[in-house]
């Protein structure tokens, strides 16, 4: 099969390589959302040893910032209280995180959240988090510019390997909400 964007040689839809995913990537798709099914998300197969987005773009295809998101878990606190919220952007922007992010929240602070906690609650690796199958008490807050992409590569909730979506099944997720400002 021959993946939408970029020259990758290994790619098969998602539902053949459930294998290579963590076990909340595996129930989402299994469940599927809206219209959505594994059958219509692509798995391409990469080197865990490239995964962060500056090394993966440089490796296979400068053209792929553009079309590329990174989904960052952040801690909102307000009072005693921490809500954990995933956010993606396009990885060519950055998550405003003392903007967007915390006046969404209603929080006083909004920091990234630490590594143990976002790898602990998502149960996916650091590096690789994906927005298919966040916890489903968590906001998923997505830029415009995401949802408007035809198609997306985003991490498969494992460094090895990326999954390509269309942009408008991000939209359609539990808990997706679209936040103008969020990608700065």
């Amino acid at each position: 099969m021959r993946a939408p964007i970029g020259t990758f040689e290994d790619a098969s839809p998602a539902s053949e390589r459930l294998d290579l995913l963590p076990a909340p990537v595996v129930a989402a798709l299994a469940a599927g959302w809206g219209d959505v099914t594994a059958d219509l998300i692509i798995h391409v197969d990469s080197d865990p040893a490239v995964a962060d987005t500056a090394v993966f773009v440089e490796h296979y295809g400068a053209d792929l910032l553009d079309t590329s998101a990174n989904c960052v878990v952040v801690a909102g606190k307000r009072g005693g209280e921490v809500t954990l919220v995933a956010c993606v952007v396009l990885s060519r922007t950055r998550v405003d995180v003392n903007g967007a992010v915390r006046k969404h929240l209603g929080a006083r602070k909004a920091s990234f959240a630490a590594m143990d906690t976002a790898v602990g609650e998502t149960g996916m690796e650091y590096g690789g988090i994906t927005p298919i199958g966040l916890p489903a008490s968590w906001p998923l807050l997505l830029d415009p510019a995401v949802v408007d992409e035809e198609w997306v590569l985003i991490g498969s909730g494992s460094r090895r390997g990326k999954l390509i979506v269309p942009g408008k099944a991000l939209a359609a997720l539990p808990g997706a909400v679209v936040v103008e400002g969020l990608g700065v």
